[in-house]
This record gives C-alpha cells, sequence and structure tokens, in this order.
C-alpha cells in the first residue's frame, strides 16, 4: 500500500513538463483541440482518488459517459489549453482554480470521435467541497488508485475501423454508496492506465508483481 500513498514529488518528477519538448503534442486541422484535469486528491495514511465525473445525457458532448472534468478548447474564453482544463473543472465541480495545483501533463491523446486531449496532472486537497455542474454532470466519484492498479475489474476488448483493429479498456467500477455501477473506458480509461505506467515505470500487466496483487 505505500507504493500508492501520495507522492507529489516521485509522481512529478515521473509525468512530463507541460511545455516539454519531450511530451507529445498533437496538431490536426480536423481533430477538436480539447483538454482534461486528471485530478488526484491525496491522504496522508490511504491510497489517492482520482476524481472522475458521470456525465448527463443533457451535454452537448460524452452524454452519459465517465470522464475527467475537462473540455474543448474555445478561442472566446482560453488563452491555452491549461486554460481550458482548468474552466472546465471550476464549471464541472465547483472547485476554485486556487484550489487546484497542476504538477505535469501526459503525452496528447487523440480519440476516435476526432479530439485531441490533453491531460493536465493536477492535485486537489482532500477536504475541497465538490459541487456538481447540476445540467451536465450526474455525479461526481472518488475512486482510489489501488482500485485500477488491483485490476479485478479491468477488461481489454478490440475493435474493427476500417478493418484495422484497436485495444479498447474498460474498468467496472461499483460505487458503495448508492450501489449503481459505473463503466470507466475509452480515452478516460487509457489515460488512467498510461498514468500508472508512467508513475510505476512498468507495462500495467505487471502491476501485480509490483503490488502483491492477482488478476481476475
Amino acid at each position: 500500500m505505500d507504493s500508492l500513498i501520495f507522492n507529489e514529488a516521485l509522481i512529478k518528477r515521473k509525468l512530463f513538463d507541460c511545455n516539454s519538448p519531450s511530451r507529445i503534442s498533437l496538431k490536426d486541422d480536423f481533430f477538436t483541440r480539447s483538454a482534461v484535469l486528471f485530478s488526484i486528491i491525496p491522504y496522508e495514511n490511504k491510497p489517492y482518488d482520482l476524481i472522475l465525473i458521470h456525465r448527463s445525457n443533457l451535454g452537448t458532448r460524452h452524454r452519459g459517459e465517465m470522464s475527467f472534468p475537462g473540455g474543448k478548447y474555445e478561442e472566446d474564453k482560453d488563452k491555452t489549453l491549461k486554460d481550458t482544463a482548468l474552466r472546465e473543472t471550476v464549471e464541472e465541480i465547483g472547485v476554485s482554480k486556487e484550489s487546484i495545483k497542476i504538477i505535469g501533463c501526459l503525452d496528447d491523446f487523440p480519440t476516435m470521435t476526432k479530439y485531441i486531449i490533453t491531460p493536465f496532472v493536477a492535485v486537489i486537497d482532500n477536504n475541497q467541497q465538490l459541487i456538481r455542474e447540476e445540467r451536465e454532470v450526474q455525479r461526481i466519484l472518488k475512486i482510489p488508485i489501488d482500485f485500477f492498479t488491483n485490476k479485478t475489474q479491468f477488461r481489454e476488448r478490440a475493435i474493427e475501423v476500417d478493418g484495422n483493429k484497436f485495444p479498447v479498456f474498460y474498468f467496472n467500477y461499483l460505487d458503495k454508496e448508492n450501489g449503481q455501477k459505473y463503466t470507466v473506458w475509452g480515452a478516460t480509461a487509457y489515460m488512467i492506465v498510461t498514468f500508472i505506467e508512467t508513475v510505476t515505470g512498468e507495462p500495467f500487466d505487471k502491476l501485480e508483481n509490483i503490488f502483491g496483487l492477482t488478476c481476475a
């Protein structure tokens, strides 16, 4: 469990600086630029949480999906993609910009829906109140990182697009508070797997050797 206790210096050292030339930064005129806040809630004596949101069916994008707070870059509101991630987080989970500490970035991720996502990794204090934007967010969830590293609810499927097969990741999470099952999949699951591999320095399929866990 000690490996899953939040260590800001360690995680920051493993991540890219958001402006690093070593980070994969993608641009394409046929893709929409977007950004998310890969949000961490740290604790002293237990594994840290990730903040995810279950989107409602009323929004304009990714309706009903599990995701990190975030959205598309808007020229009239944002100077940078960092502004996008912060603005959307403030709107969707009610956290002020002053309560968000960005510690690094992951590589950009293109989606099959023609978005390019820039993930900003950030820390939010565990005492911070989270308030959902009622129209677009059904529920805010705090999911412990050891749920993802345990992998008992992890699945991988291959889908075919234009004759090519691509892997799609799934995590099925049961919220004990309301008894509802949530599926974390696609780009969001991919970013979580990438984050875990980046921080641990190991392929995801070898995590049981690091944490002494077995996969179902």
